[in-house]
This record gives structure tokens, C-alpha cells and sequence, in this order.
């Protein structure tokens, strides 16, 4: 049996995608905006439905950002398509001019050291409808929007690649109380390494492919619901289990994923209540990548 400091993990694999990723650091003048910005711009996970989905990587002191304030990493992620870049300009446009250009003070700069970029003028600058004009400030190349607060700054020129979407840890709970410590604890912990989100944090409705309603996408993973133990002949649900948090993750490479859910797996085993961990796969059909459990233990991913 496998096992991580005595607690059961299930010998399987984790099913991720490849995707299209875009990363950026947002500042503000205070604290509080920068949360609103660094929130409001990620909120909705939704790639399911063909859109994007984002996360906070993480937070960064004044002493980290290019203008000395309080800074976030964010990313944001879409599916690795043929017509990716249109999807990409659309996606990123969205989110910075609805969940953070609105919001007072807030700066946005590239944090992709990559030679693809595509021309923020053309999905963002535009916002400005024309009045917008190009600046060097902070060591780059700005563009400035004028704004009825005052003036908008970002960075003309945002990287873009490929990474690994949809990496992801469950784990089998006793309790209400000990899925969310075990959630929180990992998802805490994940801050730490560099280059993933967790996009839904604590993920409290894993699905599956199956649905009998289509056209509202993805529909609950039936056979996991605890509630439904008992009550349906093919529930999967352990004796004593009450909770199964999944932890998503989404990454810029395949190794720092790996990192993340060995790091999530990890931490928590130390939870009282968590009394086994797994991962989620559609049988192999979907994703390009197959991270199995077993070789995150063998190989000691820290």
C-alpha cells in the first residue's frame, strides 16, 4: 500500500492539460485595492466553457514589484486551442479592464520572461479610445490610459506559453473541519512555489465528463458525493469518509506541478481526519499528462 506518513494514498493518476498561460504583476497604492484588483481579476474559474480561468500566485512586498508598492502575481489560464491567441487577447483583455483597471490606483506589469508577447494595446490600451499615449516609466515601456480617477499604467508588452493545467490532489476527509484544515493547509503551503495557482482553492465540487445535462457543462461527480453513499450502487465514497476537498492546480511547467501536489499530498497527511488522498483522471482520454501518485512518492518531489 502507499502511504505518506501513515495515511493511505490511492495508486493512481492525476489527468492535466495543456494550456496557454499569461502571468502579470498588479500593483497598488494600498493593501486592500490590491486585494480587490488581485481577486476581482481571477475570480470565476471557467475554462470548461471555453473561457479562461485564473489565480494569485502570489503576494509581493513593495521591495519586489518595478514602482515600490504592494504586488500580486496573478495568472491566467486558457485552453491550449488552434485559434489560442485571439482566445488569449479576448480572455486577458476581460479580466484586466473589468477586475482591475476599475480599481483605484492599480498598476499592471509583464512577469513573463519569454519571447512571446502579444501588444496589451491592442485588448487593453484601446480602452482608452484613442486618448491612451506610450511612455517609458519604471524601466519600461508603459502604456498610459487616461481614466476619470486619474491615469491607468501597464506594460505594452505581455509573455505568453504553454503550461499544465488541471494537476490536482483529493483528500478523503472525516469531517467538515478536517477537509477544510487540510485544504487550507495546502493551498497555504502552495504560495511558496513558484509558477502555480490554485484556481479554485479549496474545490469543494470535483465533476466528471458524463452528464445528463449538457448544456450546462460539467455535472457533479456523483459516485464522490458522500451524501450519495449508501443511497447509489456505484459510490466510491470510503466508510468514514464525510468531506472530499480537491485541490486544483495549474502550473507554468510540468515539474513545478508535480512540486505542488507532492508539497499538497504532503502537508495533508498531517491533518488528524484526513484518511486517505487520491487524485482525479477521466481514464486517460483527455489530458496529455499523467501525473501518477506513486512516482510524486518515490521520487520525493520537494
Amino acid at each position: 500500500m502507499l502511504e505518506i506518513n501513515g495515511v493511505e494514498v490511492e495508486d493512481t493518476y492525476c489527468e492535466a492539460f495543456e494550456g496557454i498561460y499569461t502571468r502579470i504583476i498588479v500593483t497598488a497604492k494600498h493593501r486592500w485595492l490590491l486585494k480587490k484588483a488581485a481577486y476581482g481579476a481571477t475570480a470565476l474559474p471557467s475554462t470548461v466553457f471555453g473561457e479562461s480561468e485564473g489565480g494569485v500566485e502570489k503576494f509581493l512586498t513593495p521591495e519586489e514589484t518595478p514602482d515600490g508598492r504592494h504586488g500580486a502575481v496573478l495568472q491566467i489560464w486558457i485552453p491550449k486551442t488552434k485559434n489560442f491567441y485571439e482566445k488569449l487577447l479576448r480572455e486577458t483583455g476581460k479580466r484586466i479592464r473589468q477586475g482591475i483597471l476599475v480599481v483605484p490606483t492599480t498598476r499592471v506589469f509583464n512577469a513573463c520572461n519569454l519571447s512571446e508577447k502579444f501588444d496589451a494595446n491592442l485588448n487593453i490600451g484601446r480602452c482608452g479610445d484613442d486618448y491612451q499615449w506610450f511612455e517609458k516609466r519604471w524601466n519600461r515601456e508603459m502604456i498610459i490610459i487616461p481614466i476619470m480617477f486619474g491615469e491607468f499604467a501597464i506594460e505594452r508588452y505581455i509573455g505568453y506559453s504553454e503550461g499544465v493545467a488541471g494537476g490536482n490532489v483529493w483528500f478523503f476527509c472525516d469531517s467538515e473541519d478536517s477537509a477544510l484544515e487540510a485544504g487550507e493547509l495546502a493551498v497555504e503551503a502552495l504560495r511558496n512555489v513558484e509558477g502555480v495557482i490554485t484556481s479554485f482553492d479549496i474545490c469543494s465540487a470535483g465533476s466528471k465528463v458524463e452528464t445528463k445535462y449538457p448544456d450546462i457543462g460539467p455535472t457533479t461527480n456523483h459516485p464522490y458525493c458522500p451524501s450519495l453513499k449508501g443511497k447509489i450502487p456505484d459510490s466510491k465514497v470510503p466508510d468514514g469518509v464525510r468531506s472530499i476537498p480537491e485541490i486544483v492546480i495549474n502550473g507554468i511547467n510540468l515539474e513545478c506541478v508535480k512540486k505542488a501536489m507532492y508539497l499538497c499530498m504532503k502537508v495533508a497527511s498531517n491533518v488528524e481526519g484526513v484518511l486517505k488522498i487520491s487524485a482525479g483522471n477521466y481514464g486517460g482520454k483527455l489530458g496529455k499528462y499523467k501525473i501518477y501518485l506513486r512516482d510524486l512518492l518515490n521520487e520525493g518531489h520537494t
